[in-house]
């Protein structure tokens, strides 16, 4: 068996949530191997609402295992949090979740440290979700750092010295906190996290191929925020490529099997950073509006554009994808003309790849379809699709060479078409 890898082709927010519980029932293991509490995976299920951070999103199925990853970063009070939440209704999470103690854990003053940091950036700051993420991953890459086994020992020493040190470092910012305040709730969240099994993930995972399980790894953030490869810096601290999968999981290369890259049928994206095809207009106005254009963790309005062709192709190199799967088709139904941006134009020059750098003038190329003009909400078949959005598929589907599998109607379980197996 192989691990099938399920991620965002944009800049997050794609829809991701929804897949992987659709999808869970073809695995016996989902997991989460990069990002934290800045993600915000939202699904939508027999009339009610649930929105995901750190927890896997097969969560919702009983006989599925859940695994958070090494690569993964946990906040002890956001993470208690979650639990409760799903706890009150009537969810118990400790039957099916478990945690690699490799994972390393957010503290209050990595909190206090982001908050910190982009306060001291002004108008050039990067958009942080302000969840203590990066300073985490930079704890992390700088060998200091407290992981969720450290709770099977010494952890309140761990604990002070890693402190004092980011006190010292936080003397170099102007900025006023109150400790205490951040620390509220951490001494009952660490409890929630120790009700949980811990596990080597990596032994545990690879076992789990060697006995034929089927396991799908989920992807948090978007391949355009990638550390490495997303539009820097105004991107996230860890990597949310394919290849993460195998750090963050402990999984090796060649046990990489189907690749899901997921896209909105249009772009949006949420804080700071280029946009090439962002709309100020009426039109990107609108798509905010039926789009519920909100991020899930933050509540940020997310700024919204066209479909950018010249970025997805590189994510889909980038990533290997081998199945496409296009969301939010509904939303695009009230409009009489598409726009999708084929290429760019820099200094003048026609360019057909993403460039190094999207911080200059750059101007989208864009080739215009016809809308398809209905509700396609209550589609439930691939027969039932108007021409126009046949013709919009089929575009896509030619000018990235890979196919679309599924195609997303609306925001429910059922509102999804599988087009090919």
């Amino acid at each position: 068996m192989k691990v099938d890898v399920l991620l965002g082709l944009q800049w997050g927010d794609e829809g991701k949530g929804k897949v992987v519980d659709v999808l869970t029932p073809q695995y016996d293991i989902i997991t989460r191997f990069q990002g934290g509490p800045n993600a915000g995976h939202t699904l939508e299920f027999d009339g009610k609402k649930f929105v995901l951070h750190n927890i896997p999103s097969g969560i919702f199925r009983a006989d599925t295992i859940n695994v958070i990853g090494n690569g993964v970063v946990i906040d002890p009070i956001t993470f208690k949090k979650e639990v409760d939440n799903l706890a009150s209704k009537g969810i118990d999470l400790t039957q099916n979740l478990v945690i690699s103690r490799k994972a390393h854990l957010i503290l209050p003053t990595h909190r206090i440290l982001d908050a910190a940091s982009e306060a001291s950036k002004g108008a050039t700051k990067i958009g942080s979700t302000l969840k203590g993420i990066g300073p985490t991953y930079m704890d992390k890459t700088g060998r200091n750092g407290i992981r969720v086994g450290d709770l099977e020992g010494d952890f309140d020493k761990k604990y002070s010295d890693l402190k004092a040190k980011h006190v010292k470092l936080l003397e170099q910012y102007d900025f006023e906190y109150n400790i205490q305040e951040f620390e509220n709730g951490l001494a009952e969240g660490i409890e929630t996290i120790k009700k949980f099994r811990f596990i080597d993930s990596e032994h545990e995972l690879n076992q789990y191929l060697c006995q034929g399980k089927s396991i799908l790894a989920e992807g948090a953030q978007g391949t355009l925020l990638d550390i490495d490869f997303g539009s820097y810096p105004f991107v996230t601290s860890s990597n949310t490529v394919c290849a993460g999968a195998c750090i963050g999981l402990g999984v090796a290369p060649s046990k990489i099997g189907r690749v899901y890259g997921i896209f909105k049928a249009y772009c949006t994206r949420v804080g700071s950073g280029p946009f090439p095809t962002e709309l100020f207009d009426e039109t990107g106005e609108e798509l905010r509006k039926r789009g519920n254009e909100f991020g899930a963790t933050t509540g940020r309005p997310r700024r919204c554009g066209w479909l950018d062709l010249v970025a997805l192709k590189y994510s889909v190199m980038i990533n290997g994808v081998t199945d496409l799967i296009m969301m939010k088709s509904d939303v695009l139904s009230h409009l009489d003309t598409i726009k999708i941006a084929t290429a760019y134009k820099i200094d003048g020059k026609l360019v057909d790849h993403f460039p190094y750098d999207l911080s200059g003038e750059v101007e989208p190329v864009y080739t215009e379809m016809p809308g398809w003009k209905c509700d396609l909400t209550g589609v439930r078949s691939e027969e039932k699709f108007p021409a126009e959005l046949k013709g919009y598929i089929s575009f896509l589907e030619k000018e990235l060479g890979v196919p679309i599998t599924i195609v997303s109607v609306g925001p429910d379980r059922t509102q999804t078409i599988v087009r090919k197996s």
